[in-house]
């Protein structure tokens, strides 16, 4: 099994991101190929970047810093859950990729994205771009979700349609496969 952390990036109160990554939770808990655990950027806190030293050194000072990158280095592969905030996504993601350098290199990432109409695309697209010059591998298998507060019940429970489950079991496929290729090359510096 593969160390899957899911990492939900929104922050602000009446966020709905738990909730959707919930669910892309359960679905990679139901393949078997995952140990899954949900890192929620509200609940974890990170300050803006405060770390005296370029993170490439892994000099950290700060304990929150510590917890972060030991959470990141032992994970094999990622999801990021990121809604769509004015045509990018969440800067709370932002700053919690940019705390670290090499803890992110050689794993696949999967994106699942959430918004109106444009279904979170164009900031799944900048991610992407950040998430590579991280050594990460973006997907192209992933996850759109237009209309995201239409699938959610007034029990507050997210329910996705046939297309999103179909388009996450397609991407939590595509993560597996990549992961076995990326585990080789992380192993091989």
């Amino acid at each position: 099994m593969y160390n899957l952390k899911i990492i939900s990036s929104t922050v602000r109160p009446g966020r709905k991101g738990p909730l959707v990554a919930e669910w892309i939770a359960g679905l990679a808990k139901e393949t078997g190929d995952f140990d899954v655990e949900v890192l929620d950027l509200g609940e974890i806190n990170l300050p803006l970047m405060n770390e005296p030293m370029h993170p490439m050194l892994q000099k950290y000072e700060h304990e929150h810093t510590k917890k972060w990158s030991a959470l990141i280095e032992e994970a094999d592969a990622f999801v990021f859950v990121t809604a769509e905030y004015d045509h990018g996504y969440p800067s709370p993601l932002r700053n919690a990729i940019e705390y670290l350098v090499h803890e992110w290199a050689y794993k696949a990432a999967g994106i699942v994205s959430y918004a109106g109409i444009s279904a979170g695309t164009r900031a799944s697209n900048d991610l992407k771009r950040d998430l590579a010059t991280m050594n990460m591998v973006p997907l192209t298998d992933q996850v759109n979700i237009p209309m995201f507060t239409h699938f959610i019940n007034d029990q507050n429970q997210f329910f996705p349609n046939e297309m999103s489950i179909k388009s996450g079991q397609i991407m939590l496929k595509s993560i597996v496969r990549w992961t076995k290729g990326l585990k080789l090359i992380k192993e091989d510096q």
